[in-house]
């Protein structure tokens, strides 16, 4: 069986925030549930997060369990407090990860998991991740004995020579339960930060005759920890850059990923063009062939096929298929077009329903609005949906015409085939085939 403990008590005071350092965002998602996806991926069975007060009250959303570290006294405290709280299981392993890497893969877990287990490494209690990274740096200093490691240096407790080494201990460990439980039993705070450190159990296992096996990481920026928002911004450059990756390689066009801001979790038909200065996010779904941007955000958009989508917002809205939006438009709160609509240059649609084949071209507003097929809503008009105290709903018809400049004072519905002259007023229910015009709005008659 194999369980996780994740540590992420830290309070993170080089972010200089009143937000827990693990709950900062990565495109949209706190760092921490990067880490928590990654070791399901690689096959963990059980996490358990490490948390201080703030984090713990949060934890339920992460569909895992916690257990608070009231005293931050170290990696190796930490991970003590935890193994408190699992019950031990026989034979098994505890990947120890921080919730501060969300650029860790699946195949960086994978590989300190399978370095534990290899055949011919019995006497093997610890596989540790490492890697090459620039110096001068705060990641503690992997000192070698052949293939293994002798011991872990941190940088406080480190000579001159020994911060000199590039090979680092990037802070994931994977351990022989019952190894790691002996282990921490025998740790010591006496170091320079009179903390208990986890990397001291590489000393005892040393000690005892036992082999700790190190794992180079691919790049160093797979294992990249965030302490600060210098750090917080290069990291979500490269899960960025991730993300727009693997949607290129799955029939997006991204005409410049460096400008296109994605988060996990989208779905992106094939052929689909996406241009500058475009954020999409919140499990944003898309059909095959869309053009989207430039200067673009989509946030909670579902999209059929072909649909443009140009120089607007779409938040929490829904579009079917050949469906033409802005530029400069803006679609929210649950608003649904049918096939073919077309909503043009500043044009807002709150909470409404247009039905197939509506039009809405230039410079208008609509609320809480339903609109049947076929109908064309002219220039500059408005639903007048708020009454000072609630809002009221406008019902349109099919094949109506609505025109420039007209106010629909809600509630009011206006019949199939009706038609309202420019600059009117409807205060009143139009019927179905009648022509008003005016302020306020009156049925035309024969002359």
């Amino acid at each position: 069986m194999i369980r996780a403990i994740v540590l992420a008590a830290g309070k993170g005071t080089r972010m200089k925030s009143s937000r827990t350092k693990v709950l900062h965002e990565v495109c949209g998602r706190p760092m921490l549930w990067y880490v928590l996806r990654t070791l399901r991926a690689a096959g963990v069975d059980e996490i358990l997060v490490v948390a201080n007060e703030e984090l713990e009250a949060q934890i339920a959303h992460f569909g895992v369990g916690s257990v608070l570290q009231a005293q931050r006294l170290g990696t190796g405290h930490a991970v003590r407090v935890a193994l408190e709280r699992l019950e031990p299981r026989a034979e098994g392993r505890i990947v120890v990860a921080s919730g501060d890497m969300p650029l860790v893969t699946e195949e960086i877990f994978r590989s300190a998991i399978a370095a534990l287990d290899a055949e011919g490494d019995e006497g093997t209690v610890m596989a540790l991740i490492t890697a090459r990274m620039p110096l001068p740096s705060n990641f503690g200093r992997i000192v070698r004995r052949g293939r293994c490691v002798e011991r872990i240096v941190e940088v406080s407790d480190a000579s001159a020579d020994e911060l000199e080494v590039e090979e680092m201990n990037a802070g994931i460990y994977v351990f022989d339960e019952g190894a790691l439980r002996e282990a921490v039993t025998h740790l010591r705070d006496q170091n320079a930060q009179s903390e208990y450190y986890l990397t001291d159990t590489v000393g005892y296992f040393v000690s005892a005759g036992k082999s700790v096996r190190p794992v180079p990481a691919p790049d160093y920026l797979h294992v990249l920890g965030i302490n600060d928002r210098v750090e917080l911004a290069r990291a979500r450059e490269e899960m960025n850059a991730r993300l727009c990756a693997q949607h290129m390689r799955n029939g997006v066009t991204i005409i410049d990923p460096r400008t296109t801001y994605l988060e996990p979790e989208l779905e992106i038909g094939p052929d689909t063009v996406i241009y500058p200065n475009t954020a999409i996010a919140r499990l944003s779904r898309m059909g095959t062939s869309c053009v989207i941007g430039p200067n673009t955000r989509l946030s909670y958009a579902r999209l059929g096929d072909r649909t443009a989508v140009r120089e607007s917002v779409v938040t929490d809205s829904t579009a079917g298929s050949d469906v033409s939006i802005g530029p400069f438009a803006h679609l929210r709160d649950e608003t649904r077009l049918g096939d073919g609509v077309h909503v043009g240059n500043f044009v807002e649609i709150k909470k409404s329903k247009l039905a197939r084949r509506v039009k809405v071209s230039h410079l208008s507003y609509l609320g809480d609005a339903t609109i049947g097929e076929d109908t064309n809503v002219g220039a500059g008009t408005i639903t007048c949906n708020f009454d000072g105290v609630k809002k009221n709903e406008t019902v349109i018809g099919r094949g109506v015409s609505i025109g420039s400049n007209t106010s629909l004072v809600a509630p009011v519905t206006i019949g199939d085939g009706a038609l309202t002259g420019a600059g009117s007023v409807v205060t009143k229910d139009v019927l179905k085939g009648e022509r008003v015009v005016g302020n306020p709005a009156r049925p035309l008659t024969k002359k």
